[in-house]
């Protein structure tokens, strides 16, 4: 029943990561492949043995666990910024005008024309794989809107220029090494070593937490990616894999109603592919009731209640789970110690069992993140070194459009040299004795010498021009 998804909540310093950390390791020993996102960069220490104090010795002891083993589990180290791990990339395409369109903050008729963009670049044949190419895609409508406004409608030049704005303020958040290529291999995600034990794909998000958007933006794109490229499987003896979203809330706070739907929609069926997805956050509170409902894996550290609202929420938490006749949930919620627990689960039957207080088992690897020399050992070692650390800039829609342009400017003067000819056979005619017409005088000498003369200067004027605009746009000297 472990994708029938889950949540882990309670306040700060109750346990959540030490239970999240638990809950991992059980399922990498189960065979089952496990993403994390770390946000607090504390969670590198799984791929370590643990290095039990007198805090573990003394919970051990309480548990009366006596077979503990400090062992490391099989770990990959993933990076956007490419800095703490391997760099994690995707391409525009790939991330598509919905997310980007949230990632950007863009208004509706904005979102309409980033759509519309998206399906001229499909139209041209032009390929969207990093930030560059859809800056020349939108450079390229706003310059053609006039003749595509026919089939894609009203291309907004005001709002092409605040889409490009907003590419420019996430160039600043560092967004451009995300996009590009080599893109994630999603298979590399799902993935088990040598002894079968599934590998914990470790996102390091601390250079993330300023930048809330892009962070829900990836997560999102990486569950809606699993969502449309795995197959139907029902409900497996064991998930195919389990996403672990700390601060689950930042993924709901900025998002749009559009987005908010396509979330809810994918949680709740993506249960059938085979992935479970376990949501960490402080409160039930931040998770909307849609998606909590699809939460059938519960464990509730303690909250505090220090003001009306905090009793509200605390109200809310206990009535978020199956009665236990003998348990008072929301009196206990508030007098939980670290590392203690209200956890209900479902049974076989897909049921929630009744809420029962607990104690968490601590982990058998490392409590906290590794040193620098280790962090580098580690990546040194990856069965991902190499393969997605050097970026790919293959022809896309940049260099497609750039060489569009460089051809209409070698085109240029013979375009020139025909309208000058044009304009020397009209001269001719002119100055041919032409029959009197009724109703108009003929041209004297001196009208017709002028009007050539100013035929001659808007020729070569306008050549000059053409060139001129043509060269600036390609960085030409002209």
């Amino acid at each position: 029943m472990a994708n029938r998804h889950g949540l882990i909540a309670g306040a700060t310093g109750t346990g959540k990561t030490v239970t999240l950390q638990t809950l991992a390791e059980g399922f990498s020993r189960a065979g089952v492949p496990v993403f994390l996102a770390d946000v607090k960069g504390d969670l590198s220490g799984l791929s370590q043995p643990a290095q039990p104090g007198e805090r573990i010795t003394a919970r051990l002891a309480e548990l009366g666990v006596t077979d503990f083993t400090p062992r490391g589990n099989p770990a990959v180290f993933w990076d956007l910024y490419g800095k703490a791990g391997h760099p994690v990339r995707a391409t525009v395409s790939d991330m598509g005008p919905l997310l980007l369109g949230s990632l950007l903050e863009l208004n509706d008729t904005q979102s309409g024309v980033l759509y519309a963009a998206f399906k001229v670049a499909d139209d041209q044949g032009l390929l969207l794989l990093d930030l560059k190419d859809l800056r020349s895609l939108l450079a390229w409508v706003s310059q053609n809107a006039a003749s595509l406004r026919a089939e894609y409608g009203n291309l907004s030049g005001a709002s092409v220029a605040a889409i490009q704005r907003q590419l420019l303020v996430l160039e600043q958040d560092g967004a451009e090494e995300f996009f590009g290529e080599p893109a994630l291999d999603l298979a590399d995600l799902m993935r088990t070593d040598f002894s079968g034990q599934g590998v914990v794909s470790v996102l390091d998000a601390s250079a993330l937490m300023p930048r809330p958007r892009l962070y829900a933006t990836f997560l999102l794109w990486l569950l809606a990616e699993l969502f449309e490229r795995l197959p139907e499987v029902g409900d497996v003896d064991r998930p195919r894999l389990v996403f672990f979203f700390d601060e689950a809330h930042l993924l709901f706070d900025t998002a749009p109603k559009a987005l908010l739907d396509k979330i809810e929609q994918v949680v709740r069926l993506i249960r059938s592919k085979g992935v479970g997805v376990y949501f960490v956050t402080q409160n039930p509170q931040d998770i909307p009731d849609a998606v909590l409902g699809q939460l059938g894996n519960r464990v509730q550290h303690a909250l505090r209640a220090f003001t009306p609202r905090d009793r509200a929420a605390v109200r809310v938490a206990a009535q978020n789970f199956r009665a236990n006749p003998g348990l008072d949930v929301e009196t206990v919620i508030t007098e939980l110690g670290v590392g203690e627990a209200l956890v209900s689960v479902l049974d076989a039957r897909g049921q929630p069992t009744p809420v029962e207080r607990t104690l968490i088992r601590p982990p058998t690897s490392r409590l906290g993140p590794l040193t620098a020399p280790e962090r580098v050992e580690h990546l040194t070692r990856s069965p991902m070194a190499g393969r997605y650390d050097t970026p790919v800039d293959r022809e896309s829609a940049h260099e497609l459009l750039a060489a569009r342009a460089a051809a209409r400017v070698a085109l240029a003067p013979e375009a020139a040299e025909a309208a000058d000819r044009g304009a020397a056979e009209r001269d001719k005619t002119e100055r041919e004795p032409a029959p009197r017409r009724r109703g108009r005088e003929p041209d004297s000498l001196l009208e017709a010498t002028a009007k050539s003369a100013l035929r001659a200067v808007g020729s070569q004027l306008g050549r000059q021009l053409v060139r001129g605009v043509l060269g600036s746009l390609l960085g030409g000297r002209r």
